[in-house]
């Protein structure tokens, strides 16, 4: 494979500079030769706004560089959808209608989140800039693989395949801001065929999230995923599937993966008018606790729900949901939820096995539903908290298991969930 090192096509490297330009020229030079590696060699600093990757590259950030981010907003010209509430949203490094595109090295690359943060509270960076960058943004790439890299500091989603076949992420660090809000891992979007292995994701977001969202739902459902060998962090969700719903996901597998310290551990939120089947979540360990509401998620290991992001959402179903041999250690209780009643079915529990513990200095007993229209709270339960756009939380005595809306005949196993700290039946109002 021929090598176009960045140096030899004008990069300054000094870390100031903005190299995109010599980028540029260099994966055009490889791209027009047939392809070829593209170097950002060792030891080096590269600053860099956006840059588009092209068909038959292999872009390699070698041992000891760190390719850092640019922050004007006209180093950023391309927007990830164009329209919606994330119109505004730009990206840093694309590729568009390609194919066998690589993203490789030992090298790290720098999202430089808090250049974009406006304020800075508690336990979340807020307000920030409307137009920060998602870290990546690769659209209809058949063939796409990113390797061995420590991606850091995103502004906004780490690495994001939308309409993309065949996708490969492996052996990866990405090591987001604990406080930095949108700053998700990995987020497969009307993707197929997608294999994740030997991840370690720590984000504010979520860790791995599969969505289908509207601007790119020409590209289909998501389905053939497989997540395995992950360890997991994220004060919202290790692992979710949606919000964003506009499309169907099926044939997923999730197991032998570590969720640690999380708001939120397995997660399925449907929201629009796809649907949800066919996933099996397998050997997997749980730990979460309540992290600030001002996320996400209320320490729930699992938590399954169909609720219409509007009360104008003609929503769909989930079913033909297993969970074998998952072990949580928690300090909320699992939550299975549809609204109206009915939409989920086919759960499947094998050997769960739950513990309740509390750690956290938050109120128990919250319930999280959001997105959500505002004045939709679960039967028996108190509205709590911020009102946002996408609802509020509410609250209710702690249970193992909270089960409202789904049909208990359809929840095989349930009876299996059991601890040390709890020797009771579950709880199902």
């Amino acid at each position: 494979m021929k090598t176009f090192s960045i140096i030899d096509f004008g990069a300054v490297a000094d870390g100031l500079t903005n190299d995109a330009g010599a980028i540029q020229r260099a994966i055009d030079s490889a791209h027009a030769s047939g392809g070829g590696r593209v170097l950002v060699p060792a030891n080096t600093t590269v600053m860099a706004g956006s840059f588009e990757l092209r068909s038959g590259i292999d872009f390699h950030i070698a041992e000891g560089a760190v390719l850092r981010s640019a922050t004007r907003i006209e180093d950023f010209p391309g927007l990830v959808f164009g329209s919606g509430e994330e119109a505004d949203k730009r990206f840093w490094i694309g590729a568009k209608h390609g194919h066998d595109i690589t993203l490789s090295g030992t090298g790290t690359i720098d999202g430089q989140c808090r250049a974009f943060a406006l304020g800075e509270e508690e336990h979340i960076f807020r307000p920030t800039l409307p137009w920060r960058p998602a870290m990546t943004c690769f659209e209809d790439i058949k063939r796409i693989t990113v390797r061995d890299l420590t991606l850091r500091d995103s502004a906004n989603w780490t690495l994001h395949f939308t309409g993309c076949r065949d996708v490969h992420a492996h052996d990866l660090r990405i090591f987001n801001n604990l406080k930095f809000p949108n700053a998700d891992g990995i987020d497969p979007d009307h993707c197929q065929r997608v294999r994740i292995e030997r991840c370690h994701i720590v984000a504010a977001d979520d860790c791995i999230v599969l969505k289908n969202t509207a601007p790119y739902s020409q590209y289909g459902p998501c389905e053939d995923v497989e997540v395995s060998d992950c360890r997991l962090e994220s004060v919202s969700s290790a692992f979710k599937i949606g919000s964003e719903s506009h499309g169907d996901f099926r044939r997923i597998v999730v197991r032998d993966c570590v969720v640690e310290r999380s708001n939120r551990g397995l997660a399925i939120q449907l929201r629009d008018t796809g649907t949800v089947e066919d996933v099996v979540f397998r050997n997997i360990k749980i730990f979460t606790r309540r992290f600030a509401p001002v996320f996400w998620g209320a320490g729930e290991p699992i938590y399954v729900t169909a609720v219409p992001r509007t009360h104008e959402t003609l929503g769909k179903t989930i079913r033909d949901i297993r969970f074998e041999n998952v072990t949580c250690d928690s300090e909320n209780g699992v939550f299975l939820y549809s609204h109206p009643a009915g939409r989920i079915s086919g759960l499947v529990f094998e050997n769960v096995t739950l513990t309740l513990r509390e750690s956290a200095r938050w109120q128990d007993g919250l319930v999280d539903i959001r997105p959500c229209p505002g004045d939709l709270v679960p039967e028996g339960c108190e509205a709590y908290g911020e009102q946002t756009p996408w609802g509020r939380p509410a609250r209710h005595p702690v249970q193992r298991v909270f089960l409202q809306g789904v049909d208990s005949s359809s929840v095989a196993g349930l009876s299996l969930l059991q601890g040390p700290d709890s020797d009771t039946e579950p709880d199902t109002p």
